[in-house]
């Protein structure tokens, strides 16, 4: 795969990410799917003003995020052959269980849960390309490093413009965010059938993908 490929790939994955964050953040009233720095900081906060739903509700988004970088991990490490479209598979899934739980009436912010389980398994899907993280769901150190590049390129240290891969990605995260926050106003949760759609193609280019790799190498 062709780095730049590579990097556009990543950048849908990230787009999707944001789309699906932005919904959840909608649905959850200020709560991420995917941003565990802000539920940390709301969790605590909480825990100080002796607000328990809150502790709760964000403890629970910590939680499931972090089991799901433990199922897409383990997925992807499982085979390095079939595990890109099995964590993609595994995030489709997620995805499109918040989906139909919310239009069979359950709970709006139970059903979300699903989201940050995805979420955190999302990450597992495209391995980094340098000191690019594709497809993440978070980009505070896709940014720090964008500056970091930045100041070593005025310096004469890097590539003049590598810096500028890293803001692709966050580029990619805020107009997923926005497309999402668009379409939920017209469509509401169905919106979510976008990023599920766009996983599960991912899923089935990885399966293609991997059915053309001799059995030998994988």
């Amino acid at each position: 795969m062709t780095p730049t490929r590579h990097l556009f790939l990543g950048m849908v994955l990230t787009g999707a990410a944001g789309f699906v964050d932005a919904i959840g953040f909608i649905e959850l009233g200020g709560y991420f799917t995917s941003f565990m720095s802000g539920n940390t900081t709301q969790g605590g906060t909480g825990l100080v003003n002796g607000e328990w739903p809150v502790v709760v509700l964000t403890l629970c988004l910590v939680g499931l995020f972090f089991l799901g970088s433990v199922a897409g991990n383990l997925l992807a490490l499982f085979s390095l052959r079939w595990g890109p479209a099995a964590v993609s598979g595994f995030v489709a899934i997620g995805v499109g269980l918040a989906l139909v739980l919310v239009l069979l009436g359950i709970d709006q912010r139970q059903a979300m849960l699903f989201l940050a389980l995805a979420a955190g398994a999302q990450n597992a899907i495209l391995p980094m390309r340098g000191a690019v993280r594709l497809g993440a769901t978070f980009v505070t150190g896709t940014l720090y490093v964008a500056g970091q590049d930045l100041a070593l390129a005025l310096r004469g240290k890097v590539p003049r413009w590598r810096w500028l891969q890293h803001l692709v990605i966050w580029l990619g995260l805020l107009g997923g965010a926005i497309l999402g926050a668009l379409l939920y106003r017209f469509l509401g949760i169905q919106a979510l059938l976008l990023p599920a759609a766009t996983y599960l193609a991912f899923a089935l280019g990885h399966l293609m993908a991997a059915q053309r790799v001799p059995p030998h190498s994988a």
